[in-house]
């Protein structure tokens, strides 16, 4: 079941849910506002990516007077909140006011891992060049209930505040 916005107001308020910095103004009818952080890291695109190499992007710093994504790149970035709950799960989604300017967000990896907190990687693809600003509104998370035992998260990848790849994967 999904909160409403005046219960992921009320978890946060008791502290079951975490948005750091948390903003009254960004709670919607079900679901939270959440910000763009100050990093970006672009995708270099010399080679073919690796699942299960270590692979490489150009950290860029997104200045206040904004930076432009290229169209047909894809770009890493953080939510500039601290987001995560230990009683529910977060679902991290883009804004359709992004979307309408050709900005894909989240688009595989949006399910959060119980017992997480921090500030999440993000993915982004451009169709159009549009500039991005930090802290600027881009998306929106969710918060569900579960049912069955709470196992918490207890990997490394849901505690990092970075924009990161995930570690190489192992392919069997």
């Amino acid at each position: 079941m999904i909160l409403t916005g005046n219960e992921i107001e009320r978890q946060v308020k008791i502290g079951t849910i975490t948005l750091s910095p948390f903003s009254k103004n960004h709670v919607n009818p079900n679901s939270y506002n959440y910000r763009l952080g100050h990093t970006l890291k672009e995708i270099r695109q010399s080679s073919p990516l690796n699942p299960r190499s270590k692979n490489d992007a150009d950290e860029l710093l997104i200045p206040h007077t904004g930076l432009i994504l290229r169209p047909g790149r894809f770009y890493l970035a953080h939510t500039y909140e601290e987001i995560g709950s230990t009683k529910f799960v977060p679902i991290l989604i883009g804004r359709s006011s992004i979307g309408r300017l050709g900005l894909f967000l989240q688009i595989s990896a949006d399910l959060g891992n119980l017992g997480a907190c921090h500030r999440w990687t993000l993915e982004l693809y451009s169709v159009l060049p549009i500039r991005v600003y930090p802290k600027m509104i881009i998306g929106q998370v969710s918060f569900w209930s579960v049912s069955g035992a709470k196992i918490p998260y207890e990997g490394t990848i849901g505690f990092q505040n970075d924009p990161i790849f995930a570690p190489p994967l192992e392919v069997n």
